[in-house]
């Protein structure tokens, strides 16, 4: 984490949207306030996860870069949800939570945004469906074009591993105890290769995963069909595409955003897997802050 001087702030904003008031919880690094760059504003992955295993971009703030993180509605420490139908979990819902947060900081006119996985998924969206004029950067970081690359992806790796493994997946939370160590698994080589997995990344995973967890968002149909590589051509602002050489996000599964987003920069991380920022940290926030100052 950065250096105790950098000053750090919690606490939860009002989200409004269609008549009810739910909560979004944040946590900055930097000051807004005083700042002399351009506030990050990072997406996190699942949907269903939370901001925890994306800390290490904290890291950005050594750089003047004020950091902004958040749990996305339905998730962690924000507002659960489990009452609401499948079709209230709309890609649209996420990106209204976005714009408030930016519009609640006041940083709307300028900023850059961070997506992770699912968050480098809903950002591209942001882009081509709201046209937001004061996203100055993007990084798409370890993220698949289309869920089907991501399912092909997926599948292609795991059969690579055990029998075991597969039966694991195959029966899924049938045997929730048996698919989360399956997964583990995988994820020790495709998802997180720093030994030990670090501690951030367990909690987020469990939020779905684990016993009692409220998989209300991870179970929704937000994601179902979903494609942007046809759309990719409407990202007009600066782009960097990241994955890892070991990464559930193969090559084939990001290729249409650095071929497709206009000028998009591409580089993969030879020592990474689908957590660069973990795995190669010095050098992930290096690139990153490079191209955000650029």
């Amino acid at each position: 984490m950065p250096p105790s001087a950098i000053p750090v702030q919690d606490g939860f904003i009002k989200f409004p949207y269609h008549g009810e008031i739910y909560q979004t919880y944040y946590k900055i690094f930097g000051d807004l306030e005083k700042r002399t760059r351009t506030p990050v504003v990072v997406l996190h992955g699942g949907p269903g996860l939370s901001h925890d295993y994306v800390l290490p971009l904290a890291d950005l703030a050594e750089q003047g870069y004020p950091v902004i993180f958040y749990d996305q509605i339905g998730n962690a420490r924000s507002t659960h949800l489990p009452d609401k139908p499948p079709t209230f979990w709309t890609i649209d819902l996420f990106l209204d939570e976005l714009e408030n947060l930016l519009e609640h900081f006041r940083i709307q006119d300028g900023y850059h945004i961070v997506g992770h996985s699912w968050g480098g998924m809903m950002s591209p969206e942001f882009v081509v469906r709201r046209h937001p004029p004061g996203l100055q950067r993007l990084v798409i970081s370890d993220s698949p074009a289309s869920i089907a690359l991501w399912a092909d992806s997926a599948k292609e790796l795991i059969s690579k591993f055990s029998d075991e493994v597969k039966e694991a997946f195959k029966k899924g939370f049938e045997d929730r105890e048996r698919y989360w160590k399956a997964r583990l698994e995988v994820y020790a080589v495709h998802g997180c290769r720093v030994k030990p997995f670090p501690q951030e990344l367990e909690y987020s995973l469990l939020l779905i995963y684990g016993e009692n967890a409220d998989r209300t968002v991870d179970k929704a149909p937000v994601l179902d069909g979903w494609t942007i590589v046809e759309r990719l051509r409407q990202v007009d602002v600066p782009t960097l595409v990241i994955n890892g050489r070991y990464d559930i996000a193969q090559d084939f599964t990001t290729k249409p955003f650095a071929d497709n987003i206009p000028g998009a920069k591409w580089i993969t991380f030879e020592d990474s897997s689908h957590t660069p920022f973990w795995e190669e940290r010095a050098r992930y926030m290096k690139v990153v802050g490079d191209f955000l100052g650029e």
